[in-house]
């Protein structure tokens, strides 16, 4: 079985734009499909703090077979091989999957995970009653990780790194979709709004954002001229300020725990008009910004959300840049202020 380096995935249709940002790291990408990207020979801490990437698998083998059996038998017999020396004492994540955009992949992807799962139950069932469909959000983990690039072909590897991207469930009392990027966001940075805490959520209408604070406890400012709709709507943890939110500033004695934004606006407006006035001075202690790449080149934005000069460089710590799960031309910012 031939080694091909690792596999990073990322969000489907986006995979050009990966490559670009790998391109731009020193990591040339030897070849893509709908959500992945392979590159051979790699290190994969590179690819750790990349925005577009959501998950690497690192020291990838290739696997093929022409049916679900074949290719069951193939990654059991990576499997195997590859715990020589190894114990296994706990559970561990078993994790299959492969590109949304191929019809009908998703069945053979359950198919083969099943004929695999039988074969390790007969011969390893010490080891298969340990297996879990869990892996965590972020950091590395041990295991075994399959991706299916086509119906016959996967790429196989027991150690992972997730960069936090993730589906999460909606909320019927969300009052928009925008509600499941906030939600997904708690992870990057690695914490979430707690009671007592305060939120101003910049351009809140219809209150996705402010509805996911509120909802645990924290009391919200919602500043927007547009109306708020379902569970934000009415909430008295939410206070709406019908004004501009480019012309919204806390003054000089009020300092909030978190700043959310996301704006319909060109990102250098918002960068300009809101992240830099509210991280230089000290308005929040740590942030969700959403910025729209829809009219821009993102990996040139992204150089210049990189570079020495920014405000998120300059007066924030901590910061992450996510192209996330439930993005979609747009990237989500993160970070703390010291």
């Amino acid at each position: 079985m031939p080694s091909n380096g690792l596999l990073a995935v990322c969000q489907s249709g986006y995979e050009g734009m990966l490559a670009r940002e790998m391109e731009g790291l020193g990591i040339s990408a030897a070849a893509s499909g709908p959500g992945w990207v392979t590159a051979g020979g790699s290190s994969a801490e590179s690819l750790r703090g990349a925005a577009f990437t959501h998950a690497i698998l690192e020291d990838t083998t290739e696997v093929a077979g022409e049916s679900v059996n074949e290719l069951a038998q193939a990654i059991f017999g990576f499997f195997a091989g590859s715990l020589t020396g190894e114990r296994v004492e706990g559970p561990w994540p078993c994790v299959f999957a492969g590109g949304q955009d191929i019809t009908g992949l998703g069945r053979r992807v359950a198919s083969v995970e099943g004929a695999f799962h039988e074969l390790l139950k007969k011969r390893m069932g010490r080891i298969a009653k340990l297996a879990s469909p869990d892996k965590p959000r972020v950091g590395p983990a041990r295991g075994l990780f399959v991706w299916f690039t086509d119906f016959g072909r996967a790429h196989a590897a027991r150690s992972a790194f997730l960069c936090g991207p993730c589906r999460m469930a909606d909320d019927d009392a969300a009052p928009s979709r925008s509600y499941l990027k906030v939600e997904e966001s708690y992870a990057i940075i690695g914490r979430e709004p707690e009671p007592g805490e305060t939120v101003c959520d910049l351009g809140a209408a219809p209150g996705g954002w402010s509805y996911s604070a509120a909802k645990r406890g924290a009391r919200v400012v919602a500043v927007d001229n547009g109306p708020l709709k379902g569970g934000a709507l009415g909430n008295p943890l939410i206070d709406h300020r019908r004004a501009d939110a480019f012309g919204f500033s806390p003054g000089r004695e009020s300092t909030y725990d978190w700043l959310f934004s996301d704006l319909l606006e060109d990102p250098h407006k918002v960068l300009k008009s809101i992240v830099g006035p509210w991280l230089s001075g000290g308005w929040c202690r740590r942030f969700v910004v959403n910025l729209k790449f829809g009219r821009v080149d993102p990996i040139a934005l992204l150089g210049e959300l990189r570079a020495a000069d920014s405000p998120f460089s300059r007066h924030a710590s901590g910061v992450r840049i996510t192209h996330l799960y439930h993005d979609r031309e747009e990237f989500t910012v993160t970070g703390n202020v010291p």
